[in-house]
């Protein structure tokens, strides 16, 4: 774009081609701006001439954005971003703020945090809104362009421009139907084994940006498939892994209808059990640990309204119940 462009350029029409990269549809992105439909169209229309590239294609499955599109699309997001956070006010009024966040959840942490978090905001800013994304490859250069605004998911490593806050403790625990035979005492290694055993699928989520950051992995649920199995082979023990699953909620809900077994986190097991569809197992051995915690910029919590919005998911998941240890 020339300077001459650039000067007469409307910068709302930035804002509807955030909307529509983000929503791949007209109609939802003059929902979520306040706009007719016909006002987005010809808002579009203003910003290919100015740009000179069709930017979004009509198809069966929405509008697809052009390569030019995609290529502009998390640098114009970002600009936006900093200037709403230089004109926003520098106390956050979470009672009378329009705003959406974005929060990226698994499975897992959608049933254990979410409810509670939703509750809060509906208490304290009723006009807020909260998109929920799943975990996917870009979790990093989405969090660095403020398509996201934090993720909660389990600790690992991550470069120095991250804040992770610890959330809470979590562990994984056998499961099983309600009156499953083994869940009526102390289930050994051996009589595990030989219940058909759900796995739910590890899915990678690769953070590799060699020109920004070491090469690093992350996984987006909490799993230990990996040390049950190293502890059967120390054992000589196999097990019939019957199933594979993409989440923990189809690991559960097949649970609950079968005669197999899944290894989930344990606060989400519970959920089950209290809504009798399930019983957890008393397993001769303790799995490790892990934490849940919520990832995000650093350097956005000088916006009001983004340190609000950690504040809020952080101080409320950290109130969730802790699980205890049986005693032995």
């Amino acid at each position: 774009m020339n300077e001459l462009h650039f000067n007469s350029l409307d910068l709302n029409l930035l804002r509807i081609f955030d909307a529509l990269l983000d929503e791949r549809s007209v109609t939802r992105a003059g929902a979520r701006l306040g706009l007719t439909q016909s006002a987005v169209s010809h808002a579009l229309n203003r910003l290919r001439h100015a740009l000179d590239d069709e930017l979004f294609v009509r198809t069966s499955d929405g509008m697809r954005p052009t390569a030019r599109a995609v290529e502009i699309g998390p640098s114009v997001r970002l600009a936006l971003a900093n200037l709403q956070t230089a004109l926003t006010p520098a106390v956050f009024e979470a009672r009378t703020a329009h705003r959406r966040f974005t929060l990226v959840a698994g499975p897992y942490t959608s049933a254990v945090v979410l409810p509670q978090v939703a509750a809060r905001l509906r208490e304290q800013a009723p006009f807020v809104q909260l998109r929920i994304n799943a975990p996917d490859m870009r979790l990093i250069e989405n969090l660095d362009a403020g398509e996201i605004d934090a993720a909660l998911m389990p600790n690992k490593s991550f470069p120095k421009r991250f804040a992770y806050d610890k959330l809470f403790e979590e562990t994984v625990v056998w499961v099983v139907r309600a009156g499953h035979p083994a869940a009526s005492g102390k289930v050994s290694l051996e009589a595990l084994c030989n219940i058909p055993h759900i796995m739910v699928a590890t899915q990678k989520l690769s953070i590799d940006r060699p020109a920004v950051d070491q090469s690093a992995s992350v996984t987006a649920q909490l799993t230990d498939d990996a040390d049950f199995e190293s502890m059967l082979a120390e054992r000589g023990l196999t097990r019939t892994v019957a199933m594979i699953v993409p989440d923990t909620f189809a690991a559960l809900t097949i649970v609950a209808r079968s005669d197999m077994a899944a290894l989930v986190p344990r606060r989400l097991a519970e959920l089950s059990v209290e809504a009798g569809r399930a019983s957890l197992l008393d397993t001769p051995y303790v799995s490790p640990v892990g934490d849940v915690g919520l990832l995000h910029r650093r350097d956005r919590l000088k916006d009001p309204a983004q340190a609000w919005f950690v504040k809020l998911v952080s101080e409320t998941a950290r109130e969730l119940k802790v699980w205890k240890k049986k005693a032995a």
